[in-house]
């Protein structure tokens, strides 16, 4: 075996250059830039097409941005807009991490299906307010069973007792309600009109990142701005105090099938505050 291996060798090195360098990209990808052969072979083509359109030397202002993600949403269905911000915090921390909601002024252009979990009165304040399902026990067993058609769930704080366990099935979800994220209330009412007017969630990840969606490829430029501003304008307002050095970092969107484009994030922090 060790024989092999030398006379591979030796005969590697009586190859000429362009021999030798054929066979590296063969297992390495070509030379210049192996992140974008390894693009090719992931992707198919539309993206490839979309993807060089969205390629730059330099990220973009937040209007060019909006206006390029909308010309790389290029499926056949209304996909959707998505934003991921780099947080220069460290999540391992408690007093670092970021979880709170914000209402995005033109909505997530995504219908939004209700559970509203409550007793008495409150049952008819959630039906007044437009939930799609209110319920108590009943509802909390069918969660049991494997129901899950709502995308919201809010309860009365009467109820967590039992909502509480429910956390294995819920928590992998991202249903579970939670104070604060306003979906254990007794303002019912509130809440079922905050979460279908496009009430959004966001947290950090393991990552630093905070990643969410902000609207729909079909929206106006103008909608997508006022949604990413008006969102930006809460990651900043919730900067962590002890959170020390450059805050965001990076800020990509995308849609659901396109590739992704960069902001600047100076720009970006700049236009929170107009």
């Amino acid at each position: 075996m060790g024989r092999r291996r030398c006379r591979a060798t030796a005969e590697a090195r009586r190859l000429p250059e362009s021999t030798n360098r054929h066979r590296a990209e063969m297992r390495e990808g070509p030379q210049g830039d192996p992140r974008r052969e390894e693009e090719r072979m992931k992707h198919s083509k539309r993206y490839l097409q979309q993807a060089e359109k969205a390629r730059g030397d330099e990220p973009l202002g937040v209007d060019e941005a909006i206006a390029m993600v909308k010309q790389t949403a290029s499926a056949k269905f209304d996909e959707t807009v998505e934003v991921a911000f780099r947080l220069g915090v460290d999540p391992r921390k408690s007093d670092q991490q970021l979880r709170g909601t914000v209402v995005l002024p033109h909505g997530t252009g995504r219908a939004v299906k209700i559970l509203v979990l409550a007793k008495g009165e409150k049952v008819t304040e959630a039906e007044e307010a437009g939930a799609d399902f209110v319920g108590s026990d009943e509802y909390i067993e069918k969660i049991k069973g494997g129901w899950m058609e709502a995308d919201t769930i809010i309860a009365t704080p009467d109820m967590m007792k039992d909502v509480g366990k429910l956390g294995k099935i819920l928590g992998p979800r991202g249903l579970m309600p939670n104070p604060k994220s306003g979906t254990v209330t007794f303002d019912i009412g509130k809440a079922v009109q905050e979460a279908k007017a496009g009430k959004i969630e966001y947290r950090t990840d393991k990552t630093a990142n905070v990643h969410t969606v902000f609207g729909k490829a079909s929206f106006s430029e103008e909608h997508l701005r006022a949604n990413l501003i008006e969102l930006s304008r809460e990651i900043v307002r919730a900067r962590p105090s002890a959170a020390k050095g450059h805050y965001i970092q990076n800020v990509t969107i995308s849609t659901t099938m396109g590739p992704g484009v960069d902001i600047s994030a100076a720009a970006l922090v700049d236009a929170t505050k107009l």
